[in-house]
């Protein structure tokens, strides 16, 4: 699908009189990350950053308009939302209100089908899901563009999974009125060559964080010595790895990653108190990784805020790749993923 294509492929339209709507969206995993904003309450972070789409692991969310209801109902997984996520998702719907000039509120039941919480990108998928949904729900009729704006305002990651394959989210303006910066940081697809890419992500804990990653995000702007040169870095990094997809250079790609990655996480051990996602069995992982670069096989790890490893490597690759990380993950889940499609309506059977 070209980028003419993909940025049309999730435009919503009002739903009319019923107000529902249900949409499906997958996460993605940053090759470029980010990490740190420079506005908390428009969520405009300090670098721009470039993800891959994965096929594994929707979440599916329904938004069914209320009227007459006092309060918003929101389910996650059949259960009833609490505390800091359902305020999110609220404050979302908040927006969307405002946006729309629909006052109703809502019930929101969402099935998400990746560990929340454990540094695979929940979040992304989550809002974006619900911001096509949402919007569609209250009759807002968005392009993708737009609507990657808006989905960036529940998660910052969520602006790029609103496209399948490679995305890049641009940090936007860091001058001019707050209405100018929010229109110029949104996330669009990227050209590519001839790549056939896999991701392996080995699951080595699924639970929860000790540390959210907005906590850690904040923590370590304010406080680690090395967070500006990595932020610096990081756009080089950026000039490079589309420079590398552009020619479908698939060790280059990697190689972009990883460092980026490595450097991220070097900026939170620099924090003050430190943030350690890593675990034993995260560094076992990246060992086997270099083991298997050894033995000339292209393999890239990538980190988020957590201690689950991605592996990038070509698909041809990827079962050889899942089988030495499966060693290592000790006992932990491995999955493999494709590039995968960018959020979408579903019609009422469910397509």
């Amino acid at each position: 699908m070209g980028a003419e294509q993909q940025a049309t492929a999730v435009r919503t339209a009002p739903t009319g009189a019923t107000g529902t709507a249900t949409a499906v969206a997958h996460p993605n995993i940053a090759l470029i990350k980010y990490w740190g904003k420079r506005d908390e309450r428009l969520i405009l972070p300090r670098t721009d950053s470039l993800s891959m789409t994965l096929d594994i692991f929707p979440t599916t969310t329904r938004v069914h308009l209320a009227p007459g209801a006092d309060h918003d109902e929101v389910t996650l997984g059949g259960t009833p939302a609490e505390g800091e996520a359902r305020r999110r998702i609220v404050t979302f719907l908040d927006l969307v209100r405002e946006r729309s000039g629909i006052a109703d509120r809502a019930v929101v039941d969402t099935e998400n089908t990746v560990p929340t919480g454990a540094g695979l990108a929940s979040s992304a998928s989550g809002f974006a899901a619900l911001a096509v949904a949402a919007a569609a729900a209250y009759g807002l009729d968005l392009d993708a563009i737009a609507l990657s704006r808006l989905a960036r305002r529940g998660s910052g990651s969520a602006s790029r999974s609103l496209f399948g394959d490679f995305v890049v989210w641009h940090a936007g303006r860091e001058t001019g009125t707050d209405e100018e910066a929010d229109l110029s940081s949104y996330a669009e697809p990227v050209p590519t060559g001839p790549l056939d890419p896999a991701l392996v992500v080995a699951v080595v804990n699924a639970g929860p964080k000790d540390v959210s990653s907005r906590a850690a995000m904040r923590r370590t702007v304010d406080t680690s010595p090395l967070y500006e040169p990595w932020a610096l870095s990081s756009k080089d990094d950026l000039a490079d790895m589309r420079r590398a997809l552009g020619r479908g250079d698939l060790e280059a790609v990697g190689e972009i990653a990883e460092r980026n990655a490595l450097g991220m996480h070097a900026t939170m051990l620099a924090a003050r108190p430190a943030v350690r996602y890593m675990s034993p069995a995260s560094l076992t992982v990246l060992d086997s990784v270099l083991q298997l670069r050894r033995d000339g096989v292209a393999a890239y790890a990538t980190m988020d805020a957590g201690p689950n490893v991605k592996v990038l490597c070509r698909a041809a690759d990827a079962d050889r790749v899942a089988d030495t990380v499966r060693a290592a993950a000790q006992g932990g889940a491995v999955h493999i993923a494709r590039p995968g499609p960018g959020a979408r309506l579903l019609t009422e059977d469910g397509r």
